[in-house]
């Protein structure tokens, strides 16, 4: 029986490869001898060291405010709630519950943030000198309006790297690679054509929702219809951004590094001044700034939807949040595949494997937990009604659900969207337990998407970087 299960742990552990590939070593993120740096790669170390440390005292932080959390749940110890909100979230008006969701989720936002800013270290990116400084006034804010008593130790931390970063100003600079791709990119006609095909599907599937709604004033009347229509047209553009980012963003990536060995360029590159890590965020950054431009180029589309109502603007900023985390946490993904494998072909298979695994697979296999989520979003009893949980596991398959909406962009966006018009609330609300009426904090699903795949996305990252950086060593 021991043996048995040993096994099972042991294939569950090396699942990831067979997935990625079998080339794959997940390096560990320290441990680059001191003696091959060069004075300037010597100070990005330290600053990213820096970054790193910052990492390590706020998921501590976070884990005990979870453990917390548990044990207020679980043995009953609501003070533990109380005291951390009076010295967590001291100025927050409001439930102890909602105060500690609150907090965890600010600590998961500056730690996605910080890894942003690890990440523009690596690759010495200009954006740092001023991402730093506005991560610090941020939580500064947070800390006058909210009372968020962590925010110092971000504050702290972003002012120390600014500090270090300024000490060799001249090495953040304006990414050589992006702007590379990006001339080679725009001056071709596959931009464009790319461009006009995408914007043509767009207006097509628009056109033929809207004419398949001709006697829908019939049933509702025009004011409900009108507004039903409008939020019909706004989530069907938005799922057709979503399917063509999932196949644009992997096809721009995937081939970033493979592609330069199969061309017999890439002994030529590393013999160049140009950093691995400067050359993994060039790429991922000329491709998103193309993605980005693609996004904003579907606004005036989007915004047909306004016209008939039932859209606000925070459906718009909810939506372009969650499609621009999507493209961000694929092309990370396509360049981490890239510095994986040693054809574009697989590196592109592998991309849209686990895209589409995340996107469709994985919401139908656990269909029961989201629907105890949405049971609880919604207030109808359908899947809990059935069965009669305790207080504790209802709280666990709630969150269970929240959290695997949470990882699918289009149940992040449709709960996100009936969240929003239920409760009247974008970020975080209190839903209803069917087993004793008990309330619990429950927070958007895109917010815990964005913080999700932002982390997901560095850690990708920062691996391909690490990967790149012992291919030379070696």
């Amino acid at each position: 029986m021991a043996q048995q299960l040993k096994n099972i742990v042991l294939q569950v552990i090396r699942l990831p490869r067979r997935i990625l590939g079998s080339s794959v070593e997940l390096e560990p993120l320290e441990a680059i001898p001191a003696d091959v740096l060069t004075p300037r790669e010597a100070l990005i170390e330290q600053t990213a060291r820096i970054i790193r440390r910052a990492l390590w005292v706020h998921w501590f932080i976070t884990l005990g405010l979870l453990l917390a959390g548990a044990m207020a749940g679980i043995a009953g110890q609501p003070q533990l709630m109380e005291l951390a909100h009076q010295l967590f979230l001291g100025a927050f008006v409001g439930p102890d519950d909602v105060a500690l969701a609150l907090i965890i989720t600010l600590m998961l936002i500056d730690m996605a943030a910080l890894l942003i800013l690890l990440v523009g270290v690596r690759g010495q990116e200009f954006w740092v000198i001023g991402a730093a400084p506005i991560l610090a006034v941020l939580n500064l804010g947070a800390l006058v309006l909210l009372g968020f008593t962590p925010g110092l130790l971000t504050f702290a931390f972003s002012i120390w790297v600014l500090v270090f970063a300024l000490r060799d100003w001249r090495a953040f600079r304006l990414n050589p690679v992006m702007m590379k791709e990006l001339r080679g990119r725009m001056r071709g006609a596959r931009a464009f054509v790319v461009m006009g095909v995408y914007l043509g599907l767009m207006s097509l599937f628009t056109v033929l929702v809207y004419a398949a709604y001709p006697n829908i004033t019939r049933y509702s009347g025009p004011v409900l219809a009108t507004g039903e229509l409008g939020r019909v047209l706004f989530n069907t553009v938005i799922g057709i951004e979503m399917v063509l980012i999932m196949f644009i963003v992997p096809a721009f990536t995937s081939g970033a590094i493979t592609g330069e060995r199969e061309r017999k360029t890439y002994d030529l590159l590393r013999t160049t001044l140009l950093p691995e890590p400067s050359f993994i965020v060039g790429k991922l950054e000329s491709a998103l700034s193309y993605v980005l431009l693609l996004l904003l180029a579907a606004i005036p589309i989007q915004s047909i939807a306004f016209l008939f109502g039932g859209v606000g603007e925070s459906e718009l900023i909810i939506a372009s949040i969650i499609l621009g985390v999507t493209a961000f946490v694929l092309g990370a993904l396509g360049l981490f595949l890239s510095s994986t494998t040693e054809r574009t072909l697989t590196a592109n298979v592998r991309a849209y494997l686990v895209a589409l695994f995340v996107t469709f697979v994985l919401p139908a296999l656990l269909v029961y937990f989201i629907g105890v989520y949405q049971d609880a979003l919604t207030g109808f009893a359908g899947i809990t009604a059935s069965t009669s949980y305790s207080p504790v596991v209802e709280t666990l398959l709630i969150y269970l659900g929240l959290f695997i909406a949470s990882v699918n962009p289009i149940s992040a966006w449709v709960f996100s969207q009936m969240m929003l018009v239920d409760h009247q609330s974008a970020l975080i609300t209190t839903v209803t337990l069917a087993s004793n009426g008990t309330q619990v904090p429950v927070v958007a699903p895109w917010v815990l998407y964005g913080i999700i795949y932002t982390i997901l996305a560095a850690v990708l990252l920062i691996w391909a970087m690490r990967r790149m950086r012992r291919m030379r060593l070696d």
